[in-house]
């Protein structure tokens, strides 16, 4: 089997498991593909072409801002804010100054802020879901499970999202699974915040301290020190810390 036939199904698979994670309600379901941007959406009104609209400008934006400035996808540290940054490529670049990562490490989640934002100019209710990334409005409570390999913890918990506390970002980064590039290997550390690029950042951040489960109480420490976060949740093989305003629910 060839490499991308490869790619093609752990996208697949990641996007059966990412899916499962949220609950739908009454929302109308849909998906938009463009190139490595991969979005799962939820909201009070089709709008799949909205979707693609939306996703499109937020690429090109990244793109046209790459090919001027190339380091903006290869550095893993963070870059200057200039005053030409188009919006998202700034959402991001802050994000990383903030996180003490490399810009793209906000990129998902990013995207699912701006598309999110930019469909709830149609719409009343929405959820975004890119790579494990998510940015919500809501008006109903919403469980949100947390995946974590091959935890044990997988499938047993759950983030109880209030109406009140969106819109929000909840992000994750893993060592083992996901779009995303981590030098750690933590099986999930998944981050919240008013500021979906700020949560994706974080989690990239937070996820390299990650090696072993002693090294928890050590990311839950490096998310105090973050103003504008609502909390995070890490987990290593069977071993689990948590800070910040969230409430941990059971899966089922």
């Amino acid at each position: 089997m060839d490499g991308k036939r490869n790619q093609d199904l752990r996208k697949i698979d990641k996007r059966a498991i990412y899916s499962q994670l949220i609950t739908p309600g009454k929302l109308y379901s849909f998906q938009v593909d463009i190139k490595e941007s991969n979005l799962l959406v939820l909201a009070d009104k089709k709008l799949p072409h909205q979707t693609e609209e939306a996703l499109i400008w937020c690429r090109k934006d990244i793109e046209q801002y790459i090919y001027r400035n190339p380091v903006f996808k290869s550095t893993f540290k963070p870059l200057s804010i200039e005053k030409e940054m188009p919006p998202i490529v700034r959402a991001m670049a802050e994000a990383a100054q903030i996180a003490g990562v490399g810009p793209l490490a906000a990129v998902a989640g990013a995207i699912a802020e701006f598309v999110g934002k930019k469909l709830l100019e149609d719409c009343h209710q929405v959820i975004v879901e890119n790579g494990g990334d998510i940015f919500m409005k809501v008006k109903k409570r919403k469980k949100v499970g947390i995946y974590a390999g091959q935890s044990p913890l997988t499938g047993k918990i759950a983030l109880e999202i209030e109406p009140d506390d969106t819109p929000l970002g909840i992000c994750c980064s893993a060592g083992t699974l996901g779009h995303s590039h981590s030098l750690g290997q933590a099986d999930a550390v998944v981050i919240l915040s008013s500021s979906t690029a700020l949560a994706d950042a974080m989690a990239t951040a937070v996820g390299n301290l990650i090696k072993t489960s002693s090294d928890i109480s050590r990311g839950l420490e490096r998310l105090k020190e973050v103003s504008g976060l609502l909390g995070g949740v890490i987990i290593k093989e069977g071993r689990m810390g948590a800070w910040g305003r969230l409430k941990i629910i059971g899966a089922a």
